[in-house]
């Protein structure tokens, strides 16, 4: 084998994106220098701020440029090494985009450290998306016993990791998702105290029943109508972490909504409180407490979480889209190779 792929953004897209924003390239493996090693992915995640790169904006971090690979966080096998640390074989994680080979220097990557659980759970769980949940429920949301806990996109990644923290904590957890089946994930498989479909035709109304004594914490990663819904139901002195606002990356779609998208994308880039935040910005509690303390509850089942797994790199540009629109369910991976 001596070719590899890579996709890269082709064009910026204007509102929703579209497959033909994407270009597939195959190019001639690279040969690592002194002081590199060559990585062939194994697993990529695709995650919602990657939506955000492709716009040529102001954010926390550098758009991708046109023609540049695509950004994403990977799961990768060391084939050759040219530093001393790494060997053929290791098994590293880093973000080296959306490609099946790279050749990098060591300082782009960490060796995967996931206490014997699934590799995969190293891009979910107890990776980027968990740490998000854990650092924003932990470090500004502090659920106490008997307070209520609200979530959006409740069955993804970091939503259902925010659910099941608020109920370790003793809190009530509520989570809002989409369609009957993500519900009863939630209600039946999570035991969420109480779910909310946002396809509902009294979403906010929905709400206010099972939050009688208002919201607590309110983790925002969604914005528009739900932050809408939740807003009035906030208590005072609530804390509200926010990580995203997908409701907003593929542009408002009114005037009103567009002064709401601006502040809410505002809040989160900026690291504003209400809270915005990166989870970057907690990163020295990740070995220490995150995976210290998650690791072991989920070996023993006592943390759940779901994968949505496609396969092949071609795909990627597909599913992406379709995480955008909500079609995934759980963390969404493209198996590579």
């Amino acid at each position: 084998m001596s070719e590899y792929q890579q996709i890269v953004l082709a064009s910026r897209p204007r509102g929703t994106p579209t497959e033909d924003n994407f270009r597939i390239e195959n190019a001639q493996i690279p040969i690592p220098t002194d002081g590199q090693v060559l990585v062939r992915t194994l697993y990529l995640s695709l995650d919602p701020y990657m939506r955000g790169r492709m716009n040529d904006a102001k954010s926390y971090a550098a758009p991708v440029n046109i023609g540049g690979v695509m950004e994403g966080e990977v799961v990768a096998v060391v084939t050759e090494s040219r530093h001393a640390d790494y060997r053929v074989g290791d098994v590293v994680q880093g973000r080296i985009g959306w490609r099946t080979h790279a050749a990098v220097a060591p300082t782009v990557l960490k060796r995967v450290d996931t206490r014997g659980n699934a590799l995969t759970t190293a891009l979910g769980v107890l990776g980027m998306p968990g740490f998000t949940a854990y650092s924003g429920m932990t470090v500004i949301g502090q659920p106490k016993p008997g307070e209520t806990v609200v979530v959006a996109a409740a069955s993804g990644p970091v939503g259902s990791l925010v659910g099941q923290l608020a109920q370790l904590a003793g809190a009530r957890a509520v989570g809002i998702a989409g369609g009957p089946t993500k519900c009863a994930y939630l209600r039946d498989e999570l035991k969420f105290d109480g779910v909310v479909d946002h396809r509902s035709a009294d979403m906010a109304g929905d709400l206010a029943k099972l939050c009688p004594d208002g919201i607590d914490v309110y983790f925002e990663n969604v914005g528009g109508a739900i932050w809408q819904a939740v807003l009035p139901l906030l208590n005072r002195y609530a804390r509200v972490p926010a990580c995203g606002v997908i409701a907003y990356y593929n542009g408002p779609g009114s005037a009103e909504e567009g002064l709401l998208s601006q502040t809410m994308t505002a809040i989160v880039r900026q690291s504003l409180q209400i809270r915005g935040f990166i989870n970057t910005e907690f990163v020295d509690r990740y070995y220490s407490d995150f995976l210290n303390e998650l690791a072991p509850k989920v070996a023993a089942g006592e943390i759940r979480y779901r994968e949505d797994i496609v396969d092949g790199l071609q795909e990627a540009p597909k599913a992406f889209i379709g995480m955008l629109a909500g079609r995934n369910f759980g963390k969404l991976l493209v198996k590579v190779g």
